[in-house]
C-alpha cells in the first residue's frame, strides 16, 4: 500500500524545490521542463494528501516536524547537476513504487509521468557525466553529496546503477542518513516550508 502522507509530502516538497528553478534554469527550455516536472509532482501530491486529510491544511498548516517526506527531496537545488542527480534518485524510487501498485489510481496515472521524469534525468546524467571534465566533476560531487540521503528509499534499482555506469560515475561509499519519515529533518526544510506557506498563513481562511 502507498503511504499517502509520506509520498504526498515527498511530491509536495520536491515540487516546491523544482519551482525555485523557474527563471533561473540554464536555458529557457530547461526552465519550462523543470516547471512541468514540478506541476506533475504537485498534482500527485494533491491526490495523495487528499487521501490523508484536508490537502490545504496538510500542505500549509503543519510544522516541519509534522512532515513525513524523505530527506532527499528537501535538499537544496545546488547547481544543475545536483538537481538532476536528486531527480534521478527520487524518480527511480517513485517509479518502482508506483509500478508495484498498478491497482492504485494515483500510481496508475503517476507511473506514466514519473517514467518521463526518470528518462529526463537519465539523459541529463549521461550528458553531464560524459561531457566536459567540469560537468563530470560537478555530477560526481552531486552524487557524493546526495547519496547519503537515499537510505530512506528502496535500494537503487538496476536502472540507476546502469545509468551511473554508462555515465562513468561511481556509486559513493558513504554512510546513510535517515529521519525524515519520523519528522526529523535537515535544516533545509523549514525555510522551504516558510516560502510555501507564507501566503496561506498571512491570510488564513481566505478564498481566491
Amino acid at each position: 500500500m502507498i503511504d499517502a502522507l509520506e509520498i504526498g509530502d515527498d511530491c509536495l516538497v520536491l515540487s516546491q524545490r523544482l519551482c525555485q528553478w523557474v527563471t533561473r534554469a540554464p536555458t529557457l527550455e530547461e526552465d519550462v521542463a523543470l516547471a512541468n516536472l514540478a506541476l506533475d509532482l504537485l498534482g500527485q501530491a494533491r491526490l495523495l494528501l487528499s487521501r490523508a486529510g484536508d490537502e490545504d491544511d496538510l500542505a500549509y498548516l503543519r510544522e516541519p516536524a509534522q512532515f513525513r517526506n524523505c530527506l532527499l527531496v528537501e535538499q537544496p537545488n545546488g547547481d544543475f547537476a545536483h538537481t538532476i542527480v536528486r531527480h534521478l534518485l527520487y524518480s527511480d524510487f517513485l517509479f518502482d513504487l508506483y509500478d508495484r501498485h498498478p491497482g492504485d489510481d494515483v500510481a496508475a496515472k503517476g507511473v506514466k509521468e514519473i517514467a518521463y521524469h526518470r528518462d529526463y534525468a537519465r539523459l541529463w546524467i549521461l550528458r553531464l557525466g560524459l561531457g566536459t571534465d567540469e560537468s563530470h566533476r560537478r555530477t560526481t560531487a552531486a552524487l557524493e553529496a546526495l547519496w547519503p540521503f537515499t537510505g530512506e528509499l528502496s535500494q537503487p534499482s538496476p536502472f540507476v546503477l546502469d545509468v551511473l555506469r554508462e555515465a562513468s560515475l561511481a556509486v559513493p561509499d558513504v554512510a546513510q542518513r535517515e529521519g525524515g519519515r519520523r519528522g526529523e529533518h535537515t535544516e533545509h526544510l523549514a525555510p522551504l516550508l516558510a516560502e510555501l506557506q507564507v501566503l496561506h498563513r498571512a491570510h488564513p481562511g481566505a478564498r481566491w
